[in-house]
């Protein structure tokens, strides 16, 4: 199932236009923190879906019934890119643990790339659900293989994935290739995908503008 945010009138929408303008993208620590509120308001929307019980709660003056989460949750973000999102998401399941993956596009000519894996620092899975978020999720080739690098560590019992801007072509991969129950989540879905892929309009290099150039 997929779930697209900017189809909804939110305050989300504001957060996103800031995140695409290249004049307020000068201002690093702001797309940072944009990002990280994109990846609050997905989490939130994420929650909806998760497992509830009812737990008592001694106030001042009574007992209160309230029903809390209890679903088991790792939260895992591709590195470097993801890291803003993955605070963000940190600031709605604080009792979370935490994944990442060192993942990233080796290229064999302009157009053609593999993606690799060269780091992996995870708990176990098993049975949990698992929470994946990038910035963009453009061809979908990173997703997918830092989801089967993650199953080295257990077999979730759910997946959803969270990104800012996507194209239909990775929409249409990881629906090919995660489980049928996997649930995507999307600030954005743009049109087009340049041959060196590459979202257009999308947002540029999410990485450098939040952390800087790399060599």
């Amino acid at each position: 199932m997929i779930h697209d945010l900017s189809k909804t009138h939110s305050i989300f929408n504001n957060f996103m236009a800031e995140i695409r303008d290249v004049d307020i993208q000068k201002d690093s620590m702001r797309f940072r923190r944009n990002l990280e509120r994109t990846a609050e308001l997905l989490g939130y929307e994420v929650s909806k879906k998760l497992n509830y019980s009812t737990k008592e709660v001694t106030t001042p003056l009574g007992i209160a019934k309230v029903d809390t989460l209890d679903t088991e949750l790792v939260l895992a973000t591709i590195l470097r890119a993801g890291l803003p999102m993955h605070q963000g998401l940190l600031n709605i399941f604080d009792k979370a643990d935490s994944a990442f993956v060192s993942a990233y596009r080796k290229h064999k000519s302009g157009e053609e790339f593999e993606i690799r894996v060269e780091y992996l620092a995870a708990p176990s899975i098993d049975r949990k659900d698992l929470i994946i978020s990038d910035p963009m999720l453009a061809t979908g080739s990173s997703m997918v293989t830092v989801y089967k690098e993650l199953l080295k560590n257990g077999n979730p019992r759910k997946t959803h994935i969270i990104a800012g801007i996507a194209a239909p072509e990775a929409i249409e991969y990881v629906q090919k290739h995660l489980p049928p129950t996997t649930e995507i989540w999307v600030g954005a879905i743009d049109d087009e995908l340049t041959a060196h892929s590459y979202i257009v309009p999308g947002c540029g290099d999410a990485g450098d503008i939040a952390f800087g150039d790399k060599l």
